[in-house]
């Protein structure tokens, strides 16, 4: 309790920071009506009272929402919007506004798609208020920063229609074994997302009266809301997948340490290095909440051998940094000496010290992607002999006395298609293992001749866009050239090998492919005369995004390609009308989790369904196309994705009567 309210202290402290703003309280109701209402619209008044934060409390909707950085639905219920309201609504969320619901704003607009995909999900039941216990699954949000891992509180508890978490970033769930009616099992009831170039947050909680007098439940709904106006940024992407790492088979290196209490870790002296020992990885995507009291200085250290001297990592990984004062190469997002970050992007993801923030760093071969509060920040790729991010281990720095930074929330999600070792091969010409005390796993695929070949019937080559191995040569040296579906087949690409000065000595060698694969993977070898160099271990990287142009469809009904001078190679997807559709073949669903579009309307805009294997496919998600302006006047729109998808791409486009847009370029993103 005590630490609990200290950090609701901290709040008004941060939130004295933000610029003035606006938000609408909307409470109209056209169903049940929730008593609590006054109690939510006062609440919301002290709040904005004492955080800098204008309050326009309406059951009348708005001529405009101009002016206004969030609209909060409060208890809302029914079908509360006519057409004109939900379009100026619509053009008001994909424009870069925020909303706020609460508790029975998950009860409104059932018939409304684009306030569905905003609020996250529909209410379905609920049972008697009573108490339960709600797990705070994101303590980096500013919404549940103040809260512990646990919070056991009595409200009305809602089951929702469908499970909202493979499309929002879930904040809270509820523990069903802790009260009687829950009937989700996994069972969200707080979340965030974006939204177009919106904001949406939304929290389940919030029926009776007394809530909007509890502390702990104003501090959430004070998140929520600047999160939702933009005053403090969270990573809100989807997550699924991830393994908690903040158990055992963590070891100190060199001084100091950490300090444990609540789920967190907290440095004192050093300098030392907490590091994962347990286990070294390859390909992941690894997660962590981070805090500085001041200017303090701390990192993530990745891709270091075991050692239980600190310098190790320093000498033999990399670091990203936590240190926003330092030079542009040592500062907070930067790979410690050898890359500044996207300071522009940086400076807009950061909060401030007393606040949480969220690291991602994905590890894929040897690069390196930094994400700052969903936001990313740097994208390095090790070209450094000496050092290699294909496997390691993982660690925290404790820099020393006066350097205090927090951590918690430690997860990893292991990618697969990391690390190849050499000698896995299902097919070959000529090769054969060879042991060797530095090599992973102890040993190579070796005694390596001109004309030699090795096949990786498990390892695919498709959408591989990069190619890295580490290699060892005491003899000629030569090149590996990759290839996809056979010895034989299609050259993606080709890396030199260097003489490395003896078989133990390793380096890593790293290409670019042309990304056009679809087969397994084959490596030929070539060179001079001799044993060339051994492998030991490789990996393929991939591309994250596929983007298309509208207009390279390869089957289509209704539209046709128009000419605009502002799009991309100067033409469209256009004269589109409602049922028609468009097919890529050249455009996998697979893996596919999000999906974004350049889009321009002078006519009535429509909406967008992204379907798998046909125009009649499974359906992965929706998104609505506003009206700009203009033929000229280009948007982007996005939604996340969701379902099982594997075929080629089709777009099928619904609206009113007449044209409805164009389509410039589209974009699906997957991981």
């Amino acid at each position: 309790m005590r630490l609990l309210a200290s950090l609701l202290m901290l709040i008004p402290m941060l939130v004295a920071a933000d610029p003035a703003y606006q938000v609408l309280v909307f409470s109209k109701t056209a169903g049940f009506r929730h008593d609590s209402i006054p109690a939510g619209v006062q609440a919301i008044r002290d709040l904005g009272a004492a955080n800098n934060f204008t309050v326009t409390a309406t059951e009348t909707w708005p001529s405009s929402l101009s002016g206004y950085r969030a609209v909060i639905f409060l208890n809302t219920t029914g079908d509360v919007l006519d057409n004109a309201q939900q379009s100026a609504f619509e053009s008001y969320i994909n424009g870069g506004g925020g909303y706020v619901g609460v508790h029975a704003a998950a009860d409104t607009e059932y018939n409304w798609p684009f306030y569905g995909q905003t609020v996250g999900a529909y209410f379905s039941s609920h049972p008697a208020i009573q108490q339960a216990t709600v797990r705070n699954e994101d303590r980096a949000h500013a919404a549940t920063a103040h809260l512990g891992a646990t919070w056991t509180r009595t409200d009305e508890w809602y089951n929702y229609r469908a499970n909202p978490r493979s499309a929002v970033r879930v904040l809270q769930n509820l523990d069903e074994g802790t009260y009687s009616g829950g009937d989700m099992g996994d069972h969200p009831i707080t979340w965030c997302h974006t939204r177009g170039s919106g904001r949406a947050f939304y929290t389940g909680l919030g029926h009776t009266q007394e809530s909007y007098s509890d502390p702990a439940f104003r501090a959430l709904l004070l998140g929520g809301i600047r999160y939702a106006a933009g005053m403090v940024k969270a990573d809100c992407r989807p997550e699924s997948g991830y393994t908690p790492l903040m158990g055992s088979g963590w070891s100190q290196a060199g001084p100091g340490g950490f300090t444990i209490a609540d789920g967190t870790w907290s440095s004192f002296g050093g300098m030392g290095l907490r590091w994962h020992s347990a286990k070294e990885f390859s390909s992941y995507s690894l997660k962590l909440d981070w805090r500085m009291a001041g200017d303090d200085n701390s990192g993530v250290f990745v891709g270091f051998p075991p050692s239980g001297d600190p310098n190790s990592a320093v000498n033999n990984g990399y670091e990203v940094q936590i240190d926003a004062t330092d030079t542009p190469d040592r500062t907070t997002g930067s790979i410690y000496g050898f890359k500044a970050p996207d300071t522009a992007a940086r400076d807009a993801a950061l909060n401030p010290p007393g606040a949480w923030n969220a690291f991602e760093l994905l590890v894929e071969g040897e690069r390196l992607q930094v994400f700052l509060n969903g936001v990313k920040v740097n994208d390095f790729t090790n070209t450094d002999p000496s050092r290699s991010l294909l496997q390691g281990h993982i660690g925290l720095q404790n820099h020393g006395e006066g350097d205090d930074v927090a951590f918690r929330n430690i997860r990893i999600k292991e990618l697969g298609g990391g690390a190849v070792e050499g000698e896995s091969y299902t097919s070959q010409s000529g090769v054969q293992p060879a042991s060797h005390a530095g090599a992973s796993g102890g040993r190579t695929v070796g005694y390596i001749d001109n004309g030699d070949w090795a096949g990786y019937s498990s390892v695919s080559t498709a959408g591989a866009t990069g190619f890295t191995a580490r290699v060892s040569s005491g003899g000629a040296g030569g090149t590996v050239t990759v290839r996809s579906g056979s010895q034989t087949g299609p050259v993606l690409g080709s890396v030199t090998v260097p003489g490395t000065g003896g078989w133990d000595n390793f380096q890593t060698v790293s290409t670019t492919l042309n990304g056009s694969g679809t087969g397994p993977v084959f490596l030929t070898f070539s060179g001079g005369s001799g044993s060339l160099f051994d492998v030991d271990t490789f990996s393929l990287t991939r591309s994250n995004a596929t983007t298309a142009e509208g207009e390279s469809c390869s089957s289509q009904s209704g539209v046709q390609p128009a000419d605009h001078a502002n799009a991309s190679a100067g033409r469209t997807l256009g004269y589109i009308e409602n049922g028609d559709w468009a097919g890529y073949s050249s455009v996998s669903t697979a893996g596919a989790t999000g999906f974004s579009a350049r889009i321009s309307s002078g006519g009535s805009g429509g909406a967008i369904q992204i379907r798998s294997g046909s125009q009649t496919g499974t359906l992965l998600g929706q998104v609505t196309v506003p009206v700009t302006g203009g033929w000229e006047n280009f948007q982007t729109v996005s939604t996340t994705l969701t379902g099982p998808a594997t075929g080629p791409l089709f777009l099928v486009f619904t609206g009113g009567a007449g044209f409805l847009f164009d389509l410039d370029t589209l974009t699906l993103t997957r991981g």
